[in-house]
C-alpha cells in the first residue's frame, strides 16, 4: 500500500526543510520504498522552491510541483492530490503542527473501512500540547458552529490541516473541488458526504504554530462567504 503525502507551501523557506527532514525520516522507517512526498509551492516569493529542490537529490521520494502564482492553499492541495499515485493520499501542513506519525491512526481507520479520515482537535481523546490564542481558538469554534448550521455536517473540526483519502475518494472529491482558499476544507467534507464516502474523525496530537498564515479578520469573512455558496456550487451532485 503506497502512501502519498502532500504538503502545500507558501513562503515556507524557514519551516519547511525541518518538516521535510523529520517526515522523510519517519516515512523511510515506516514505509521504506512505498511512499512519496509532494511539496506544492503556491507561488512563494521567498526561497521555498530553491531550498526544497536542494533536498530532492538526497531524498528520491521527494517531489515538487510549482504553482506559477499564489492561488491559495486549496488550489495547492488539489494539484498535489490529483498528481499523487498513492493508495492513500494525505495532506499535512508545512509547519508540522500535526506530526507525520499520526498517519498510524489514519491507517487504522482506513483498515476499518473509512474512505476519508479527518484529524480533529476537538476529539475528546486529542492531545493539544500548545493551544492557539483564546481569540483564534474561539473564532475557530464559532466557524465550525456556523459551518455545521449552514451546511448541515456533524463535524467537530473542519480546519485541522491533516486529512487523508483513499485513492478513489481523492480522485472523485478533488476533481469536483472548486474553492481555492482556506474554506476548501469544508468543501472537501461536504463533497465526501454528497458523494457517499465513509468519513471518520480521529483524535490527534497537535501543537500550535504561532506564525499562522490565516488572517484574523479577512480570511474568516472570506470563508464564511464561501460556505454560504457551497450548495449552489455543487447543486448538481
Amino acid at each position: 500500500m503506497k502512501l502519498s503525502v502532500i504538503i502545500p507551501a507558501f513562503n515556507e523557506a524557514e519551516r519547511l526543510p525541518a518538516t521535510l527532514d523529520e517526515a522523510y525520516k519517519w516515512l523511510t522507517q515506516t514505509f521504506p520504498d512505498d511512499f512519496e512526498i509532494i511539496v506544492v509551492d503556491d507561488g512563494s516569493s521567498d526561497t521555498t522552491v530553491e531550498k526544497t529542490q536542494q533536498m530532492i537529490s538526497d531524498k528520491p521520494q521527494l517531489k515538487m510541483l510549482v504553482q506559477p502564482e499564489n492561488r491559495g492553499k486549496g488550489a495547492a492541495v488539489k494539484r498535489g492530490m490529483l498528481a499523487a499515485c498513492g493508495d492513500i493520499r494525505l495532506f499535512m501542513d508545512a509547519d508540522h503542527s500535526t506530526h507525520i506519525r499520526e498517519t498510524g491512526k489514519v491507517l487504522d481507520a482506513i483498515r476499518k473501512g473509512a474512505e476519508v479520515v479527518i484529524a480533529s482537535r476537538q476529539h475528546p481523546e486529542s492531545d493539544i500540547s500548545l493551544h492557539q490564542s483564546w481569540l483564534r481558538e474561539h473564532m475557530g469554534q464559532s466557524f465550525n458552529f456556523i459551518m455545521r448550521s449552514i451546511v448541515g455536517l456533524d463535524i467537530q473540526d473542519t480546519q485541522c490541516g491533516f486529512k487523508a483519502f483513499s485513492a478513489q475518494s481523492a480522485q472523485a472529491i478533488f476533481t469536483h473541488q472548486k474553492l481555492e482558499g482556506f474554506s476548501f476544507d469544508v468543501e472537501l467534507i461536504f463533497l465526501a458526504s454528497r458523494l457517499g464516502y465513509k468519513l471518520v474523525e480521529i483524535p490527534v496530537e497537535w501543537i500550535n504554530e504561532p506564525n499562522s498564515r490565516v488572517r484574523m479578520i479577512a480570511d474568516p469573512l472570506l470563508m464564511f462567504a464561501d460556505v454560504l455558496r457551497l450548495r449552489r456550487l455543487h447543486k448538481n451532485l
